[in-house]
């Protein structure tokens, strides 16, 4: 019995939510592998050779791999666990990638996919939010294979070791491109801030901010001095404020930070699911009545155009 960790990651660094997804697995199997699929990614199977628990790494190095397209991923993963029937468990991040390749691997291997769960309670039984977070469900699977999708803020991040690589490195023979699909570019967004699912802290506003301008006048300062991702209810991105890649919530990114503050999020149930676990939770809002109220730690009932500026002068 093993799982497989399909590994995450920008061709030269290994993404966190690997090793989140690293400590589900070690919760499925005692024995875990990782599976490096890029071009040029050698680094990464290096990085992932050192990652506490995984005792073999297999590495496929080709061009055609260079951007991780799902259709060229899916084939490479498909064609390694065919390959050893040792295989119990595929496990992925729950991220845009993960749900990407996921569900194909799931089609192709005519199983059951279980997805986003936040805690293995055996190898073959699992918890798993529903109901954006209401309710928790536990689901058993009894396929052969199991394919899973690990919310990463329901796991420690596994540790990498610093010193020399734990685990053995294997080549693979990459899969041939079948013509699928042809990447023609992407735009990304260039910050200094921590990106978002991996900060330690996070300012976010809400609609009450009232535009783009202000947002950006009144939430900066604070975040600067934290040194804190900024991030926006879906409210505050769908009225033009915050660009989507901030949005927290069931239909925006999930994230669990050391200290979440909210500035003007009133507390809708789908912003909630995305960062009720958060380990300190601030609220600022004027309304007494906010529903944010209800899973902050520590909440101030204050105009956030006094309060904030306030805060930042203390720091």
């Amino acid at each position: 019995m093993t799982a497989l960790v399909i590994a995450e990651h920008d061709n030269q660094h290994l993404k966190p939510a690997t090793l989140n997804a690293v400590t589900a697995a070690l919760a499925c199997s005692p024995s875990v592998h990782i599976l490096v699929a890029g071009s040029g990614s050698t680094s990464v199977a290096e990085q992932a050779a050192r990652v506490s628990g995984v005792s073999k790494v297999f590495h496929a190095d080709a061009p055609q791999l260079l951007h991780s397209l799902a259709e060229l991923s899916c084939a490479q993963v498909l064609k390694h666990v065919k390959a050893d029937t040792s295989y119990t468990h595929v496990l992925f991040a729950s991220t845009a990638s993960g749900k990407n390749i996921a569900p194909r691997l799931a089609a192709l291997l005519d199983t059951a996919q279980v997805s986003d769960i936040i805690k293995v309670i055996s190898p073959d039984t699992f918890e798993r939010p529903i109901y954006a977070g209401n309710a928790i469900a536990t689901v058993q699977s009894l396929d052969p294979v199991k394919v899973i999708t690990v919310r990463t803020t329901g796991f420690d991040a596994a540790l990498v070791n610093t010193g020399a690589a734990s685990a053995s490195i294997e080549s693979l023979n990459a899969c041939e491109d079948a013509g699928q699909s042809t990447f023609l570019g992407q735009e990304v967004a260039v910050s200094d801030r921590p990106e978002l699912t991996a900060a330690k802290v996070i300012v976010s506003g809400g609609r009450a901010l009232g535009s783009s301008e202000t947002f950006t006048q009144v939430l900066t300062p604070l975040a600067d001095k934290l040194g804190a991702a900024l991030g926006a209810s879906r409210a505050a991105v769908d009225a033009g404020y915050a660009p989507n890649d901030w949005q927290v919530g069931q239909t925006g990114k999930i994230v669990a930070p050391d200290l979440y503050v909210a500035c003007g999020i009133s507390g809708a149930i789908q912003h909630l699911a995305g960062m009720k676990d958060s380990k300190v939770i601030v609220a600022i809002n004027k309304d007494p009545e906010a529903p944010i109220f209800s899973v902050a730690d520590y909440g101030l009932e204050a105009d956030l155009f006094q309060a904030v500026p306030e805060w930042v002068n203390l720091l």
